[in-house]
C-alpha cells in the first residue's frame, strides 16, 4: 500500500516521509527555476531591445539562434546524460567516478561546441538560408552569428561543469554564475545596442549604437565572465568533486561504455529534438518574416511561463537519480508519483500565467498588425501547450532519465515529431497552403501526441533501474 493517511507513506518495506520529500524538492527546484529565468531572462533581454530596433533585426537574431539553439540541445544531452551516470554515482558515494565523468563530458562538449563554431564562423550564410529566404534577415542573422559563434566554446564548459554540479546537488553555484551572467550581459546589451553618450567633468564617454552587432557582444562577454567564474568556485570552494587535467587525457573503457549507453541516446534526443524545433522555425521562415519574429516572442513567453516545470524536471532526475543509486527502489515509485503530479500542477499555472500575460506582451512588441495578430493565436496556443509539455519533460527528462530508460525519449520525440507535428505541418504549409495560425497548431502538436507515451511507459516501470558499477577510486 502505498498512501494512507497521515505524512508517512508505505512502500514495500520503505516508509516515506512526505514533508521531507517535498521540502527536499523545494530547495532544489526553487534555485533550479531561478536558474532557468535568469537563462530565459539573457533571450528575453535580446528579444525585448532587439524587438525595439526592428521586426528585421528581430527575425535575424532569432533565426541566427537556431543554429546555437540546436548546439545547446546537444550540450544538454550530453550534460542530462552525464546526469543518469553521476547521480547514481552520487547516490552510490563514489566521487572518483564523478570526476572521471565530468573530464569525459568536457572533451566531448569542447569537440562540439568547437564543430558549431567553425561553421558558423565559415558558412553563415548557407545555415540561415536553411531557415529563410529574406535577403534583409540573413543579412542581420549573419552579422549576428560571425560574432556570437565565439561564445560558444565558454557556453560548452560552463554548461557542462554546471550540469555535474546539479547532479551532485550543488545547485547554488550554478544561480551565482547565471546570475552575474545576465547582469553583465544586459547592462553591454543596452549599451552596445542603442548607445551610451555620459560625461563626468572631463571624462566623456561616447559609446556609438551597434544594434544586432552589439547584443552578439555583449553575449560574448558574458560567456567568457562564466567561465572565469567556475574557474574560481573549481579551484577555491568546490570541496566534493574536484576538476582533475589528468583526468582529461586518460580513458576508463568500461566507464565510456556505459557513457556511450547511457548518454548517447539522450544526446540523440536532444539533436532529433532540437533538429525538429529548428524544422518548425524553418517551415515558419518560408511563411514569411511576421511568423518567425511572432513566434521568437512566443517562444520567449513560454519559457518564462515554464521556468517551475522544467526546474521540476531537473530536480526529477536529480532525486530519483540519487535515490535509484542508494538502491531504494519502492521509495523512488512513489518519489516518482508525486513528481508526476506536480508536474501537472506547475503545467496548469504556467499555461494560466500565458494567457494573463497575452495582452501586454502583444501591446509591448512593435510588431506589425499582422506579426501582432499572430503573436496573440500563438499565445493562446502556448497556454494548452506548456501543460503537456510539463507532464512530459518530467518523465522524459526526469524520471525516465534518472533510472537510466533513456532511450525512450528519443524515440517518442522521433515518432510525434517527425512522423506527427512536422510531417502534418509541413503538408499544410507547403501542400495545402493552409494559413499560419494552422500551420502553428500543427506545429506544435508534438506534445500532445507524446502524453499517451509518456504515461504507458511510466506505468510500465520499465524506466527503473540502477546503472551504476563497483570502481576502485
Amino acid at each position: 500500500m502505498w498512501f494512507r493517511k497521515g505524512k508517512i507513506v508505505k512502500a514495500g518495506e520503505s516508509n516515506i516521509n512526505l514533508n521531507h520529500f517535498y521540502k527536499s524538492v523545494f530547495v532544489l527546484v526553487i534555485p533550479l527555476a531561478l536558474q532557468n529565468l535568469i537563462n530565459v531572462g539573457v533571450t528575453a533581454a535580446d528579444v525585448i531591445m532587439l524587438g525595439r530596433v526592428g521586426e528585421s533585426v528581430l527575425a535575424g537574431a532569432a533565426i541566427a539562434n537556431q543554429i546555437q539553439f540546436i548546439m545547446i540541445l546537444l550540450l544538454f544531452g550530453l550534460g542530462s546524460g552525464i546526469t543518469v551516470l553521476a547521480a547514481q554515482y552520487w547516490g552510490k558515494g563514489d566521487k572518483g567516478t564523478i570526476e572521471k565523468i565530468l573530464a569525459m563530458g568536457m572533451r566531448i562538449s569542447f569537440v562540439i561546441t568547437l564543430f558549431f563554431n567553425v561553421l558558423a564562423v565559415l558558412i553563415p550564410t548557407y545555415l540561415l538560408q536553411i531557415f529563410t529566404r529574406e535577403a534583409e534577415v540573413i543579412a542581420n542573422g549573419r552579422i549576428y552569428l560571425q560574432i556570437v559563434a565565439f561564445s560558444y566554446v565558454f557556453m560548452g564548459i560552463t554548461m557542462t561543469y554546471l550540469l555535474v554540479m546539479r547532479s551532485i546537488q550543488r545547485v547554488i553555484v550554478a544561480t551565482v554564475v547565471y546570475s552575474c551572467s545576465l547582469v553583465v550581459n544586459v547592462i553591454l546589451n543596452f549599451i552596445l545596442i542603442f548607445g551610451i553618450s555620459f560625461g563626468f567633468g572631463a571624462l566623456h564617454i561616447d559609446t556609438p549604437a551597434l544594434g544586432i552587432q552589439g547584443a552578439a557582444i555583449g553575449t560574448v562577454f558574458a560567456r567568457i565572465l562564466e567561465v572565469l567564474l567556475i574557474f574560481i568556485y573549481a579551484r577555491f570552494f568546490n570541496k566534493d568533486v574536484k576538476f582533475r587535467w589528468k583526468n582529461l587525457f586518460q580513458t576508463d573503457k568500461v566507464l565510456l561504455k556505459d557513457f556511450i549507453r547511457y548518454a548517447m541516446p539522450v544526446v540523440g534526443n536532444e539533436a532529433i529534438w532540437g533538429v525538429a524545433i529548428s524544422a518548425n522555425t524553418a517551415i515558419l521562415g518560408h511563411l514569411g518574416s511576421e511568423a518567425i519574429a511572432a513566434n521568437s516572442v512566443a517562444q520567449v513567453v513560454r519559457q518564462l511561463a515554464t521556468v517551475v516545470s522544467f526546474g521540476l524536471a531537473s530536480t526529477t532526475a536529480i532525486y530519483l537519480g540519487k535515490t535509484i543509486g542508494e538502491k531504494k527502489f519502492e521509495e523512488a515509485k512513489v518519489y516518482a508519483k508525486k513528481f508526476t503530479q506536480l508536474s501537472l500542477i506547475m503545467g496548469v499555472v504556467g499555461g494560466i500565467l500565458i494567457l494573463i500575460a497575452s495582452s501586454f506582451v502583444v501591446e509591448f512588441m512593435v510588431l506589425s498588425q499582422r506579426a501582432a495578430g499572430y503573436l496573440q493565436f500563438m499565445l493562446i496556443v502556448m497556454a494548452y501547450y506548456v501543460v503537456a509539455q510539463a507532464y512530459n519533460a518530467t518523465f522524459i527528462v526526469g524520471i525516465s532519465r534518472a533510472g537510466g530508460d533513456t532511450k525512450f525519449g528519443l524515440y517518442a520525440d522521433t515518432f510525434s515529431m517527425w512522423t506527427g507535428s512536422l510531417l502534418l505541418a509541413f503538408l499544410a504549409g507547403y501542400v495545402f497552403r493552409f494559413s499560419v495560425p494552422v500551420v502553428y497548431v500543427l506545429l506544435m502538436a508534438d506534445e500532445l501526441i507524446k502524453v499517451p507515451l509518456s504515461a504507458l511507459r511510466y506505468k510500465s516501470f520499465k524506466w527503473l533501474k540502477n546503472v551504476t558499477r563497483e570502481f576502485g577510486t
